[in-house]
């Protein structure tokens, strides 16, 4: 396993059971046909999309938390901030993580149908265990997880937090992600530090029994949501790439090279083009979309006009995520609000990557759409 993953460990590796050359080799070909058995497709998009009663987005972890911010009411949105994790028949023990990761969890209503899904899981298993038992996330009511893309800081937590919660997660727990890219292993080519940047362990997915789902186009999740599969670069966002994939398997960790785009198959190591991404977006009755971006590496804009086009809903009611803007100039940052703003969006929710360029610009903008999100804040959306 990469070093990133020594959080992670598992006890007892294959690796260190089988020695010699054809030992790894047959390492790597059972890998191989145990992955490939237990990956599914998932179900794709047919007529229009669920219509929910009701939507509540937690924001598990993040960046920053502000423990006595007040809880304000806009229209058609309940915010509740997260305090200290105190309660009056206990003294202080402990409170939320914050780090740089983001992890998002979704409640759903319909009708008298629930449903919960995880979307991203952080940075460290550390931060999401911790957050999701202080704000009351049952792990044994999740009906589905979802992986944005293949960058640590939102799979960084998984394999631990699936270790945690061993055998209380339901059977065949489907995780979607956009395509294999997300299995490949990553180095960070960009400032302030090169180096490992992990990859997503598809062994200790299997070990956790969860069903690895492909959701490359737009694709149903929990029945209540979608995801939106491969954002298209339509607008003036262009991609920075801060890390490069490396192609192929090393000792059964990575990516399958016949199952990437054709033009990176015969490579070693390529620019991130983040064709893997995913935004996961819900249509609340009366309200419109709303649309959870994540990183938005293929642009902020961009996700959200894909959701659009995936689901047919042209309102959109509410963007939440990371915009991935901090590396980009002012001018760039300024089109990017422009642009939101002509989408005529109601409320925008910036996270994780944003920056704060993009807050103080957005306040002095539309001052009336911008909200404010901390680790634990949770949003409540009604019909």
């Amino acid at each position: 396993m990469p070093a990133d993953h020594d959080h992670d460990k598992i006890p007892l590796d294959r690796r260190h059971v089988l020695c010699g050359g054809g030992a790894v080799v047959f390492s790597a070909i059972l890998t191989t046909l145990l992955s490939r058995a237990t990956a599914a497709r998932a179900a794709s998009i047919s007529g229009s999309v669920p219509e929910i009663d009701k939507l509540a987005v937690r924001i598990v972890t993040d960046s920053y938390q502000f423990a006595v911010a007040p809880s304000p009411k806009a229209q058609g949105i309940d915010i509740q901030h997260f305090g200290w994790g105190i309660s009056s028949d206990k003294p202080p023990d402990r409170t939320l993580i914050s780090e740089f990761g983001l992890s998002m969890h979704v409640e759903t209503q319909q009708n008298t149908e629930t449903r919960n899904i995880l979307v991203d899981f952080g940075f460290t298993p550390e931060a999401l265990v911790n957050n999701t038992d202080l704000v009351g996330i049952d792990p044994a009511s999740l009906d589905a997880l979802v992986l944005s893309h293949g960058h640590y800081d939102h799979f960084g937590g998984l394999v631990g937090f699936l270790r945690h919660y061993h055998g209380k997660l339901k059977p065949k727990l489907p995780l979607y992600i956009g395509g294999e890219e997300c299995f490949c292993s990553r180095e960070w080519t960009a400032p302030p530090v090169k180096g490992n940047f992990g990859a997503l362990d598809r062994k200790a997915l299997e070990e956790a029994d969860l069903t690895v789902t492909y959701a490359e186009g737009p694709s149903l999740v929990a029945d209540h949501g979608f995801t939106t599969g491969e954002i298209a670069l339509t607008s003036f966002e262009k991609l920075l790439s801060p890390t490069a994939m490396k192609i192929g398997l090393d000792h059964g960790v990575g990516c399958y090279a016949d199952q990437l785009p054709e033009d990176e198959r015969t490579k070693t190591t390529v620019p991130d083009q983040f064709r893997h991404e995913i935004a996961t977006a819900f249509n609340v009755k009366g309200r419109g979309l709303v649309v959870l971006t994540s990183c938005s590496h293929r642009g902020v804009c961009n996700a959200v006009k894909q959701a659009q086009t995936a689901s047919g809903v042209q309102k959109v009611h509410a963007v939440i995520g990371g915009f991935h803007l901090a590396p980009y100039k002012q001018d760039y940052v300024r089109e990017t609000i422009m642009t939101l703003k002509g989408l005529d969006i109601d409320y925008i929710i910036p996270l994780h990557c944003t920056g704060e360029a993009f807050y103080e610009m957005a306040k002095a903008e539309m001052p009336d759409k911008l909200l404010r999100s901390y680790t634990g804040t949770r949003f409540v959306f009604s019909s």
